[in-house]
């Protein structure tokens, strides 16, 4: 992975020979390193180097000047606060891995420019090789998470460690920018291992990027039970992409009883589905609120939006279809984990 104090020490040495503010940020725009300030600050320098990060807002502004697949330093020109400002995309092979930028007061010229090409391309190198590492950890991480005790890595990994499951989408993630200490790998489900303090952070940090679900397994002291929050983090997933209460980050510590459902099978699922196959989809609605709200009718009917009557005669209903008595707990149970099977189903 790249040092940071080379990096902190590349930026120093490019504000210095062009004499102007720098900042270095990923291709997420986190930011990394920043130079030496020149002049003043303006509001999206001194927000950046604050929060570590820029705003979406100000992501959405840069980006639409075309930054991320640009070749060369791009001139932004000033307006609405801003001041005029040089983004130098770092790339390598093609790839863009962050981006360089420089608050220009008229003096970056060309040629000025040009006297930092060989530092910037030095950052784009460091960024690129960051990003191998993180792959050739992830293949590693496959074998970390693996429950056979033979294919298990020796990763040097500390604990204490929590696993997350996301969803992938069809957009293109670039996990490499995560914060150091994620271990990270591509796939169905996308798998993560982070420090514990960092979990819940990460899991709504990459869900977003994606914009589907996560779920967090438990948290292991010891990383050679990593596989074991990696298997409740996938059942978590599973949670939190079929009951909305729970979505869009589920946590396993949690799920209550939804852990043990999880954990089934699906023949198991099936056989608890049977119980209430006979229902019509508005007659499940009606019986699993009404049992999601411990039986209370006024309650119920005010969430369905229909009138206590109505309520009573599709309770009723759904009773002499199901040859249950809702009044009865060993009943009422039988008829909730249905419901339940059905949408994770």
């Amino acid at each position: 992975m790249h040092n940071t104090a080379e990096l902190q020490e590349t930026v120093d040495e490019i504000a210095r020979v062009l004499g102007a503010s720098a900042t270095l940020e990923d291709r997420t725009f986190r930011l990394l390193a920043y130079g030496a300030q020149h002049g003043e600050l303006d509001a999206v320098r001194q927000e950046s180097i604050l929060r570590r990060a820029a705003s979406q807002q100000v992501r959405d502004y840069f980006e639409r000047f075309g930054i991320a697949h640009a070749d060369g330093p791009v001139r932004i020109p000033a307006g609405d606060g801003l001041k005029a400002r040089v983004c130098w995309p770092l790339r390598y092979r093609e790839v863009t891995y962050g981006y360089l930028w420089l608050l220009d007061s008229g003096a970056l010229s060309d040629d000025l420019l040009g006297r930092a090409a060989p530092l910037v391309a030095r950052a784009a190198a460091s960024l690129a090789q960051e990003a191998r590492s993180r792959q050739d950890l992830g293949r590693e991480l496959d074998l970390l998470l693996s429950p056979d005790p033979d294919d298990r890595s020796t990763l040097d990994v500390r604990g204490p460690v929590t696993a997350i499951a996301v969803r992938e989408s069809e957009r293109a993630v670039p996990l490499w920018t995560l914060p150091r200490g994620v271990l990270s790998r591509a796939g169905s489900p996308v798998a993560l291992l982070a420090p514990a303090h960092l979990a819940v952070e990460v899991a709504l940090t990459v869900r977003g990027l994606y914009g589907t679900a996560a779920g967090l397994g438990g948290t292991r002291q010891d990383p050679a039970e990593a596989w074991m929050s990696w298997r409740e983090a996938r059942h978590a997933l599973r949670v939190a992409e079929h009951f909305p209460r729970f979505a869009p980050v589920a946590r396993w510590e949690e799920l209550g009883v939804h852990r043990l459902l999880a954990r089934l099978s699906r023949a198991d699922l099936k056989d608890l589905h049977a119980e209430i196959a006979p229902l019509d989809p508005e007659l499940v609605l009606t019986v699993e609120t009404y049992l999601d709200l411990g039986g209370h009718v006024q309650k119920t009917a005010a969430e369905l939006g229909i009138h206590r009557q109505t309520l009573y005669y599709r309770l009723g209903k759904a009773e002499k279809q199901l040859g249950r008595d809702l009044a009865d707990g060993d009943d009422r149970l039988a008829v909730h984990l249905g419901v339940k099977a059905a949408r994770l189903l």
